[in-house]
């Protein structure tokens, strides 16, 4: 029985046992539809080629058999189309390894797209706290780092992107300084061009900064209304006069863009939505970030969740895209035995890295490169390794995690604002001073005056 998960290795075995024949095609897409069924879409010269067609046929008549309801019938599984950039349109796509001509097409329900990279952006950088699960404290950890940037005379700007969990907002501003609108009014706003009635009305500054600017905006505004309502339009796809759709990760993209143009500000931190799926692929994807921070517990659930994502994007071949931009945070590190408690979560993390992102490398070559000095016999060998990889013990690389302690005064967000206003800079320090310190070594090394 074939199952969906062996899709794709009956596909590439398939594509082996035909490589004669799948060599000879300009290029070939695996179609895998939106219920998991696999079609083969060809150029369509090859229509008027009978030869090819035939052998075509035969590769059809073997997929039908190997995938039996995930595929389509033989005589009905080869589509011919002009160009591969049309026929994967609305899909996400990617080449199979080993086969630099034959691509995946991957029809979703939803626009959540973890395979496809935005380009880091340019200028101010961009921070994404994500966690695979909830109850990690990362949007606590996102107020401090606000709070603090803000203290050494930075200007923050803050978004609250867990639409479906929001609260972010009540830590870093009281009731009276909410504003009118937030992020899920601009979205809806903007499917009916309207979006520039709630604007300038969805940006708050807070009163916890004293030197620099915290500028907020919040998931939603002051009064919610009909929050529910509006959070269910918000993933729309916006339908332009041409005829062509904006996706609602293009959208939102849009929207940064024009908040960093009114705000000005030196660093954007995001508060990401926990768990895979279509809002937390935006914000880690899709924005260009330049720094994803993945918040983890020492244990099963968050390791396994970390793999499935790691192992996709290794699938995917976009690994090398986002690998250098990750950096675990040891989130709610216990008081006690904290020193055991961080050995075993980087020795997990390091595993998973391993295993999904960071290269092989192999016994390093040599090259000679000169006579050594005082000996005209022997040559100095210099040891050759290449590939992105790191030692366990290295405090630099993206497994190795900044830590956060847990401490009872920080423990919930609802008393964050009014802790924030009275805290002590060096509590702060001692609570979530690694991330913090890390965040601003980046910023420092790109150039952004923190």
């Amino acid at each position: 029985m074939t199952t969906f998960d062996k899709i794709l290795p009956c596909v590439t075995e398939l594509l082996h046992a035909h490589r004669g024949t799948v060599d000879l095609l300009d290029w070939l897409l695996i179609n895998r539809d939106l219920n998991g069924r696999v079609r083969l879409i060809v150029p369509e010269a090859i229509e008027t080629e009978e030869a090819i067609r035939s052998q075509m046929g035969v590769f059809a008549e073997s997929l039908a058999e190997q995938l039996g309801a995930h595929s389509h019938p033989a005589k009905a599984a080869i589509l011919y189309e002009a160009s591969r950039e049309l026929a994967s349109q609305g899909a996400t796509s990617h080449s199979l390894e080993g086969f630099g001509h034959v691509w995946l097409a991957d029809r979703l329900a939803t626009e959540g797209n973890w395979a496809q990279i935005a380009p880091e952006t340019e200028g101010r950088r961009r921070v994404v706290f994500f966690s695979i699960k909830g109850g990690v404290g990362r949007s606590t950890a996102l107020a401090a780092t606000a709070w603090t940037l803000a203290q050494a005379g930075k200007r923050v700007l803050v978004l609250d992107l867990d639409l479906e969990s929001p609260g972010l907002s009540s830590s870093l501003l009281p009731p009276e300084r909410q504003p009118a609108f937030g992020i899920t009014d601009w979205l809806v706003e903007d499917l009916v061009d309207n979006a520039d009635e709630v604007f300038e009305s969805m940006i708050a500054t807070s009163d916890l900064s004293h030197d620099g600017e915290i500028y907020v905006a919040p998931a939603h505004g002051a009064d919610p209304g009909e929050y529910v309502s509006k959070l269910g339009r918000v993933w729309m796809p916006k339908a332009e006069a041409n005829g062509s759709l904006e996706s609602w990760s293009a959208r939102l993209q849009r929207l940064l863009t024009k908040l960093e143009a009114r705000v000005q500000p030196d660093v954007v931190l995001i508060d990401s939505r926990a768990g895979i799926d279509e809002v937390a692929s935006t914000c880690v994807t899709d924005l260009g970030a330049n720094l994803v921070l993945l918040f983890a517990l020492e244990g099963s659930q968050t390791w396994n969740g970390y793999q499935v994502l790691f192992e996709h994007w290794r699938r995917a071949r976009v690994a090398e895209a986002m690998r250098e931009r990750l950096k675990v945070v040891a989130a709610l590190v216990p008081e006690i035995d904290r020193v055991a408690y961080l050995e075993g979560l980087r020795e997990h993390a390091y595993e998973i890295f391993v295993e999904s992102l960071y290269d092989e490398i192999a016994p390093p070559s040599t090259d000679a490169i000169g006579p050594a000095p005082n000996d005209n016999r022997r040559w100095q060998v210099r040891q050759i390794v290449e590939g992105w990889n790191f030692d366990e013990a290295d405090e630099g690389a993206p497994h190795s995690p900044w830590s956060v302690h847990w401490h009872r005064s920080f423990a919930g967000l609802r008393s964050l604002q009014g802790r924030l206003a009275v805290i002590d800079a060096q509590e702060v320090k001692a609570i979530f001073g690694p991330l913090i310190e890390g965040i601003s070594g980046i910023l420092d090394s790109e150039n952004v005056d923190v």
